[in-house]
C-alpha cells in the first residue's frame, strides 16, 4: 500500500472498533439467515434500501453483540460502525436502514405464523445436515416472564398463576423446544400469561417435527407433559416420551398399586448407577419397571400402547427427606415439651382436652402426625 502511493497522495487510515461483529455476521451468513428471510418474507413494492433479510441480520447482530433488544438503539450503534458493517456485509448500509421505524416494520412481518413456520423449517434442517447431527432427544420446557405493562384484552401480558408467587403482575408464557444435547432451539412459542401449561407441549412437538423432518424422537419434559392426551399424541406420531407423572396422572392409589409387589417381597429392587470415566460408577437410585397398557383417543381414533412406568427411589432425595423429617420431629418434640413450661403471661393448661388440642395443632404444623405418641 505504501509503495503504491505517489508523493502527492495522502494515506488515509480509518480506525473503527470491530468487536464481535465479523464473527456474528459470519455465523449469520453461514446459517443462511438473510437469503431465507428474503425468500419467505416478501416485502411491499415500496420497500427501499436494504432488504428485510439484511436489516434483520444486522439487527440480530446488534442484539447479540450489545445484549440490547431496544429498537431505538440500533441506528446510533450502526452509525458508529458503518465501515465495519459495510465491509462485513458488502452492502451499502445507511443508518436509516436500521432506524426504529424500519425495524418496527420488520416485527409484524416476522410475526406472521404462515411465513414463519416454513422459514424455521428451512433454517433448521440445513443446520442438522451441516453439523452432521443425529437427532435422538428433544427437551421441552416452559417458563414465564413478567413485566410492568398494562393488561389489555388482546395483549400478551395477562394475569395468571405465577411461579414467582406474584399473581398481581402480568406475564407471558414461553415454550421452548431444544435439540439435546446440543441445545439447538427448534421451536419457541409465546402465549398470553393466563394460558394453561399442559396444552403447550403438543404445538411445540409439532413444530419440532416440522423442523427436523423425522420421527422416533424421545421428547423429554417435566410433569406438565404427563397429560394423557400429550403422551397419546406422541405415541400416535411414532415418538416417545419421558417425564415424571404429576399427582393428577400418578395419584396415590396408582403409586400404592405399583409398590404392592415390593411390600409382599415379590419385586426385587436393582440398584441404578451413574457411570463415570474409567469404569468408575456411583449408585444414585434403586427401582424397577412396571408396564401398563394405556388406551386413548387421538384425532378421533382410538389407540393403545404399552407405557413403561419407572418406580424409582433417589438416594439423594431420600437422604434429604430423612434429614428434613428428623428436623421436623425434633422441632415438634421441643414445641410439645414447651407446652407445660410456665412463663410469665402464658396461660396454664388445666384441662386435658385443651392440652391435646394444642398438641395436635403442633403435630399438624410440623407435619408429623402419626409419628409421635402422645401420653
Amino acid at each position: 500500500m505504501w509503495y503504491g502511493l505517489s508523493m502527492n497522495e495522502t494515506l488515509t487510515i480509518l480506525s473503527a472498533r470491530v468487536d464481535d461483529i465479523p464473527l456474528l455476521l459470519a455465523q449469520v451468513a453461514r446459517m443462511g439467515v438473510q437469503p431465507l428471510l428474503d425468500t419467505h418474507f416478501p416485502t411491499h413494492g415500496n420497500w427501499q434500501g436494504l432488504s428485510l433479510g439484511w436489516v434483520t441480520a444486522i439487527w440480530v447482530t446488534h442484539i447479540v453483540s450489545q445484549a440490547d433488544h431496544r429498537l431505538n438503539h440500533v441506528e446510533p450503534w450502526a452509525e458508529k460502525r458503518l465501515h465495519t458493517l459495510r465491509g462485513c456485509t458488502g452492502q451499502p448500509l445507511h443508518p436509516l436502514d436500521v432506524s426504529d421505524d424500519r425495524l418496527a416494520l420488520v416485527l409484524p412481518a416476522l410475526s406472521d405464523d404462515a411465513h414463519w413456520s416454513p422459514f424455521a423449517s428451512a433454517l433448521t434442517q440445513p443446520l442438522v445436515r451441516v453439523y452432521a447431527l443425529r437427532p435422538e432427544r428433544v427437551r421441552l420446557d416452559r417458563t414465564t416472564a413478567s413485566g410492568s405493562g398494562a393488561v389489555t384484552p388482546e395483549g400478551l401480558f395477562q394475569l395468571g398463576p405465577s411461579k414467582d408467587q406474584r399473581p398481581d403482575v402480568p406475564q407471558v408464557k414461553v415454550m421452548l423446544s431444544t435439540l439435546d444435547p446440543l441445545g439447538l432451539p427448534l421451536a419457541t412459542t409465546v402465549v398470553p400469561g393466563h394460558h394453561a401449561d399442559d396444552p403447550l407441549s403438543i404445538p411445540a412437538v409439532q413444530q419440532g417435527r416440522a423442523r427436523l423432518g423425522q420421527r422416533g424422537l424421545l421428547d423429554v419434559g417435566n410433569g406438565k407433559m404427563a397429560a394423557l392426551e400429550t403422551r397419546a399424541f406422541l405415541h400416535a406420531g411414532q415418538d416417545f416420551s419421558l417425564c415424571p407423572l404429576s399427582a393428577l396422572q400418578g395419584p396415590a392409589d396408582l403409586l400404592e398399586a405399583s409398590l404392592a409387589p415390593l411390600w409382599t417381597g415379590q419385586q426385587d429392587v436393582p440398584p441404578i448407577y451413574r457411570h463415570w470415566t474409567a469404569g468408575d460408577r456411583e449408585q444414585i437410585a434403586e427401582g424397577y419397571e412396571v408396564q401398563e397398557p394405556l388406551p386413548a383417543v387421538v384425532a378421533g381414533e382410538r389407540c393403545t400402547w404399552t407405557a413403561r412406568r419407572l418406580v424409582l427411589r433417589s438416594l439423594a432425595q431420600a437422604r434429604a427427606g430423612e434429614l428434613a423429617l428428623r428436623t421436623r420431629l425434633a422441632q415438634a418434640q421441643t414445641a410439645l415439651a414447651a407446652l407445660q413450661t410456665r412463663r410469665p403471661g402464658k396461660p396454664r393448661w388445666t384441662e386435658l382436652p385443651a392440652v391435646r388440642e394444642a398438641a395436635d395443632a403442633i403435630l399438624a404444623r410440623y407435619r408429623v402426625q402419626g409419628l409421635l405418641r402422645l401420653h
